[in-house]
């Protein structure tokens, strides 16, 4: 059984719902995985139903993407690494949900290294589809009025190639899980950014051709 809280507060086991953002850990010593009630109903599963195992997690990635999966998992027991990826979940009625895992290490009083935490960010089309439907007056007002929320949307944009609507929904749920403000939290990011990202000369140079040659958006 987790010990997340809902994030959403629905039961949804179909994943059509709010579940774009849940929350997991892994603990390397017992191999040992716990996910939030979002990251259950990804897998198809409704809150407490099933407990995760490495085992249970491998049966439900897409059959191309098991065999990265199984040396990722090796790749945190062996050298204590967080548990980032891109990978498909497919999961108890045979969908396919293209997922992205963002972590970072858990570590215990003396710094060792003991665990990973962080959370899924579902990218299926069918959900973004649906995201304006399910996204309430205050937190449109949020994604309209703040420019420091649309730059640090920009910035989750870019680093992790995801749409507007998923880059909102990771501060969102970093929001509620913290208990901090969206703005607070997008001006902290814009902060640390600023402070600790470095960009190439490489990077800045093809930037400054993308920037004097572009003229109107590709159509598609």
């Amino acid at each position: 059984m987790n010990d997340f809280a809902s994030e959403s507060g629905a039961d949804d086991p179909t994943g059509d719902g709010m579940h774009r953002v849940g929350s997991f850990r892994f603990w390397y010593q017992d191999e040992q995985w716990e996910w939030s009630d979002e990251v259950a109903a990804l897998h198809g599963y409704r809150p407490g139903e099933v407990t995760p195992t490495t085992e249970l997690m491998i049966w439900h990635k897409h059959p191309d993407d098991r065999v990265r999966f199984k040396a990722m998992v090796a790749e945190m027991l062996t050298n204590h690494a967080p548990f980032s990826s891109r990978h498909r979940i497919v999961d108890t009625r045979g969908r396919i949900h293209p997922v992205s895992v963002i972590a970072h290490t858990i570590r215990d009083n003396a710094g060792r290294p003991v665990g990973t935490e962080g959370f899924y960010l579902d990218l299926t089309d069918s959900v973004q589809a649906s995201v304006k439907e399910h996204l309430d007056d205050q937190v449109e007002s949020f994604r309209s009025s703040r420019a420091s929320i649309e730059q640090a949307k920009g910035m989750l944009m870019l680093i992790y190639g995801v749409s507007a609507e998923r880059a909102f929904d990771v501060l969102r749920w970093r929001s509620q899980n913290d208990n901090i403000k969206v703005k607070d939290l997008a001006e902290a990011i814009l902060h640390d950014a600023r402070a600790h990202l470095e960009v190439s000369d490489d990077v800045r140079r093809k930037f400054d051709d993308i920037l004097l040659m572009a003229t109107s958006p590709p159509t598609v």
